[in-house]
């Protein structure tokens, strides 16, 4: 195809090229998608629990509900095409792939900036936490987040989408995303390439940084605790966002500010499946293994649901 316009579909290549991996690839990546949506819909309920109404968990059922939905944009179509030799996405469908994926990123982003400052308020300001982290501030930051995110996906989709595609049609990835789709470009995409990176930095180290003067200001907090055991348990419930904060950032930039490397494409596969795959099944384990109240009130809701 000579434009973009002319392109009805595309052609995901997948994870791997190697037929005799395909069963073990689907079967392996199967487990992990229903422990991701198990975990994650456990969180969601767990923290619907009358003892658990802090804006902390109101956040993370948040943060649940987004890691289900991008590992649901995903994971599915990967599914199929691990076992399917017609491996072609529609043109409007890798649109609305890259769009989902794009918008739901830059979302948690943002969210996980939102849970950095309610972990500031509830550590350096804890006798009006209540008053400033109401449910009306809980909700404004998420809605925030989400149209944030919506500016950012609407932008960069329509950005790569209205680049000459000449093809081939063929997408070495195993999903839309913006450096393979910048692959098939026939025309100079560096300064696109330029944009890319100024998002990046937009949507990832803006956050990034907002975290990280967060947890300097909480960690000075702490550090002027003077019980031990009251620091560790301080120290503990925003230990857990940081781990989260980290696995998004490393796999994030590795991914996008490199967006045309070509000799990196398998280094990039494999990011992206741990952004996408990996990390939303990683994150319940990681809330509710280090958190006492969250694992008392699962192991009562488990119990139920056991009894039932």
């Amino acid at each position: 195809a000579g434009n973009h316009t002319l392109l009805t579909e595309f052609v995901l290549s997948g994870l791997s090229s190697h037929p005799e991996l395909q069963h073990l690839l689907f079967f392996t990546i199967c487990f992990i998608y229903s422990i991701t949506l198990i975990g994650n819909l456990l969180i969601c309920v767990v923290t619907a629990h009358p003892t658990l109404h802090m804006p902390m968990y109101f956040f993370l059922r948040v943060l649940s509900f987004l890691d289900i939905s991008t590992a649901s944009v995903v994971v599915p179509k990967m599914l199929v095409n691990l076992l399917s030799e017609d491996r072609s996405i529609s043109y409007l469908g890798c649109v609305t792939q890259l769009y989902c994926v794009v918008f739901l990123a830059a979302t948690e982003w943002y969210l996980l900036a939102a849970m950095a400052c309610d972990r500031y308020v509830a550590v350096c300001w804890p006798l009006r936490y209540s008053a400033i982290m109401n449910s009306r501030t809980c909700l404004s930051l998420v809605l925030l987040s989400c149209c944030s995110g919506k500016v950012v996906s609407v932008l960069q989709t329509a950005w790569v989408f209205t680049l000459s595609l000449c093809g081939p049609r063929r997408i070495n990835y195993f999903f839309c995303d913006i450096p393979p789709l910048l692959a098939l470009s026939c025309t100079d995409t560096s300064l696109y390439e330029k944009q890319l990176i100024s998002a990046t930095v937009l949507v990832i180290f803006t956050p990034f940084c907002l975290i990280l003067l967060s947890y300097v200001c909480i960690i000075s907090s702490i550090l002027k605790i003077s019980s031990a055991e009251s620091r560790h348990k301080t120290f503990s419930t925003c230990s857990s966002h940081l781990t989260v904060v980290t696995l998004y950032c490393v796999s994030g930039t590795l991914i996008y500010l490199q967006p045309k490397s070509s000799n990196s494409q398998d280094a990039k596969k494999i990011l992206a499946l741990i952004y996408t795959t990996v990390i939303p099944t990683l994150n319940p384990l990681i809330y509710s293994l280090r958190n006492k109240e969250v694992k008392e009130v699962l192991i009562r809701v488990v119990a139920v649901l056991m009894k039932k």
